[in-house]
């Protein structure tokens, strides 16, 4: 199973350290943030990656390469080249499907490279299983961040994510960023057109089509230049499974 790290967003709320390096770029403990997510894929035995770009999207190229130095392939989808910015999340899935799969029932793994899970483990058997199904994604959750206290979704007590209530225990969790997804959720999209994700993540839960578990290693979403400062200044953890 390939999968794909959405690197191409303009990351205005980390400016000015953004204004001349991709958000991804940025250095969390001695390497860049999209880096880890490279070595956990490497380890969890994806062999191919494509990435999405737009912001300074040469730059990524330029860094990243080709994969060989951990062993993987990477391709690009270079938002910015052929469609002048970033296409959005949904978007950019949908233009960067024909990398990644070759029908639409094929599935990959999804990652934001702006996000830091250092403990995260790239589970081949959940893949498998969940590539055995017909779901059209599973979401890792986690508990709401201070900047996001309302979260985004219940989870229902079956393992299916909930639109528009909060779980039988009352909560709603808030997406990871992290998933593995089929391409049935965006292959409808015309590709080069913006289109959000989270539409269409509400939509398959209504339709009881999205499953989703609580991750509760640790994560940032490294949004501005204090919390990357407060990052760097806390103390490695070690690894969780999720």
């Amino acid at each position: 199973m390939k999968a794909m790290i959405l690197a191409a967003g303009r990351g205005e709320r980390m400016r000015p350290l953004t204004d001349h390096t991709p958000k991804p770029l940025l250095a969390v403990r001695g390497k860049p943030l999209i880096e880890w997510h490279l070595e956990a894929l490497a380890r969890g035995g994806v062999n191919e990656v494509v990435i999405n770009t737009a912001w300074l999207e040469e730059r990524l190229a330029e860094v990243l390469g080709d994969g060989t130095r951990w062993g993987l392939r990477i391709r690009y989808s270079m938002e910015g080249r052929d469609h002048g910015g970033a296409l959005e999340t949904a978007g950019g899935i949908a233009k960067a499907l024909p990398l990644l799969v070759d029908r639409d029932d094929e599935c990959f793994w999804l990652i934001s490279g702006d996000i830091f899970a250092p403990g995260f483990v790239i589970d081949a058997l959940a893949a498998d299983q969940f590539a055995a199904g017909d779901h059209l994604a599973h979401l890792w959750l986690v508990p709401n961040p201070s900047f996001h206290t309302r979260g985004d979704f219940g989870l229902g007590a079956d393992g299916f994510g909930l639109a528009d209530t909060p779980g039988p225990d009352g909560q709603r969790w808030t997406y990871a960023n992290l998933a593995l997804c089929r391409a049935t959720l965006c292959s409808h999209i015309v590709p080069g057109t913006k289109v959000a994700l989270g539409p269409l993540l509400f939509e398959g839960m209504r339709e009881r089509r999205i499953t989703a578990e609580v991750y509760r290693g640790p994560w940032e979403n490294v949004g501005t230049p204090a919390q990357l400062q407060a990052l760097n200044q806390t103390t490695p953890t070690a690894p969780v499974a999720h």
